[in-house]
């Protein structure tokens, strides 16, 4: 994985912010030392009054909410004051450190929340819950809160055993972002201001922390990657509930934690399968979009813009669909590396249980020409993957390369192997001479042959998406397969990308608006916040 520039913000007091970050235009919050809070005085409830009018358009801004409700946790929100930026005054309430009885985080007008730093859920119960252990805890959000980084190595971390309800709407989805969108510094290129959010759960993984543990078992555990303190996952438990997210945006996360490693917006880690993620906006990720790590899991409606690494990566053992998702680069020749990155070439390829991912439905837009990968989607190390009913357009990078023999072999039940790779009704543009790629072992030949035998595939397709996403008259004539036919969570469609047509807007309301992509009809940008 590749990682990050490094970003710094040094704070010349608190009305004046000079800024100073590495690569293009990016800009990042260094600790809660350069928080800028304005002491105004208290009023008898928050919300948004007074304004400024320009060119006959009046902008509403926030005034800051009186206090921090109380909470069920003996340690109770901190009141830091207020942070100030160009949608207002808001009140700013901080978690404590670790999250030790179930809570509610209300949505109060002109009131934040902040993460001062990591951010635990719970502590880890462990692969099994053992007697004597503390209680589960479950920090519930509602819709419309806002939850901020307070600093550049902030992050939640919800822990074995533990839950998260973060249950937004489409018209008030829930927001993680960073204390610069607060204070209306980011730009479109802004990114890698804090950590992200991570789920550590108790279903099967493989690459044990711990040489010699057996792998899918309660024995095998691994740390979160670019976590300073332990922040294991990892168990025997395929259906373990890590909880929900639904209708979230994760702004401008990836800030690195340690060593070469970081996070990126959402790492579901050893998740099971009665965890609930849909309707989830990674916008600006300075590392992945999202990667999974082990677990079994069922993702459906995910939003992938801006991220600086690949869009979604998976790894170690995950068993996962993902059906309808949208994975757009900003662009640039140092901007993103691949659509999809698929586990590891390593000495752990015949760990089972073996990867064996399907994605239904999705529509990747490739725009960066370079990376690591040097390719738009690398599948490799052994994994089982499907991809159904997609679109890719790659106009500055071949578009696949698979490695390594154990990738392509046959079937083989003893070995957990469901076969090679598949491709259906997979329609791609793709630059350079041979954009479909073997590698460690396999011959482009190889490659080609598995692309071509599948049903409805087209590698020289021509794009007619419009306003980026949508289907076009050639999108709309392309063939489609039944997604049950590969796996019997799928929604049928009959179409092949992530968004049908001009009436099929289930990306609306909830998302934030970019360069990169815009979603919504009226003005929703990220840079900026809601303010109702």
């Amino acid at each position: 994985m590749a990682m990050a520039q490094i970003r710094s913000l040094l704070v010349a007091s608190a009305a004046a912010v000079l800024v100073s970050a590495c690569g293009a235009d990016e800009i990042a919050s260094p600790g809660t030392g350069g928080n800028i809070t304005i002491n105004n005085p208290t009023t008898t409830s928050g919300g948004s009054t007074g304004g400024t009018t320009t060119g006959g358009t009046t902008t509403t801004l926030v005034t800051p909410a009186a206090g921090c409700p109380t909470i069920a946790d003996p340690q109770q929100l901190k009141d830091d004051g207020t942070i100030t930026g160009p949608t207002g005054t808001w009140r700013v309430c901080s978690l404590p450190a670790r999250i030790n009885a179930s809570i509610t985080l209300p949505k109060i007008a002109g009131l934040l929340y902040q993460l001062p730093g990591r951010v635990d859920v719970g502590t880890d119960l462990g692969a099994v819950t053992a007697a004597g252990a503390p209680a589960a805890v479950t920090l519930t959000i509602a819709p419309g809160a806002i939850v901020y980084g307070g600093t550049g190595v902030s992050w939640l971390a919800v822990n074995r055993g533990n839950r998260i309800n973060a249950t937004g709407t489409a018209t008030a989805p829930i927001i993680f972002t960073s204390r610069d969108n607060i204070l209306g510094l980011n730009t479109d290129q802004s990114s890698g201001q804090w950590g992200g959010v991570v789920l550590m759960g108790r279903a099967p993984i493989t690459d044990c922390r711990v040489a010699g543990s057996t792998p899918g078992t309660a024995a095998c555990d691994r740390q979160t990657e670019g976590a300073a303190d332990p922040a294991l996952y990892g168990g025997a438990s395929p259906t373990d509930n890590s909880g929900t997210m639904k209708y979230v945006q994760i702004r401008y996360s990836g800030y690195v934690l340690s060593g070469n490693s970081e996070l990126q917006s959402l790492t579901p880690s050893g998740v099971g399968s009665g965890t609930t993620l849909e309707y989830i906006q990674s916008h600006n990720s300075s590392d992945d979009g999202v990667e999974y790590f082990g677990g079994v899991t069922k993702t459906k409606y995910l939003v992938v813009t801006g991220a600086e690494d690949d869009g979604v990566d998976t790894d170690v053992g995950l068993k996962g669909t993902f059906q309808y998702v949208m994975a757009i680069q900003r662009g640039g020749s140092n901007i993103g590396d691949s659509s999809i990155e698929v586990d590891t070439t390593n000495t752990l390829v015949e760990n089972t249980p073996r990867q064996n991912t399907k994605i239904a439905n999705f529509t990747f837009l490739q725009r960066s020409t370079s990376g690591s990968n040097g390719v738009a989607m690398r599948i490799r190390g052994g994994a089982d993957y499907s991809l159904i009913n997609g679109l890719l357009d790659s106009p500055g990078l071949p578009c696949v390369r698979i490695d390594d023999p154990e990738t392509i072999r046959a079937a083989n039940p003893a070995l957990d192997e469901a076969g090679p790779v598949v491709f259906a009704s997979v329609n791609m543009s793709c630059a350079a001479t041979d954009p479909i790629r073997g590698g460690n072992g396999n011959t482009n030949a190889q490659i080609v042959s598995l692309f071509n035998g599948g049903p409805n595939n087209n590698a020289t397709f021509v794009f007619s998406l419009s306003g980026v996403f949508t289907n076009g008259a050639n999108e709309t004539s392309r063939t489609a397969v039944n997604p049950q036919t590969y796996d019997a969570g799928f929604d049928v469609t009959n179409y092949v990308g992530a968004v049908k047509d001009a009436a099929d807007t289930w990306y609306r309301g909830w998302t934030c608006d970019s360069v990169t992509a815009t979603f919504n009809t009226t003005a929703s940008l990220c840079t900026s916040l809601p303010t109702t």
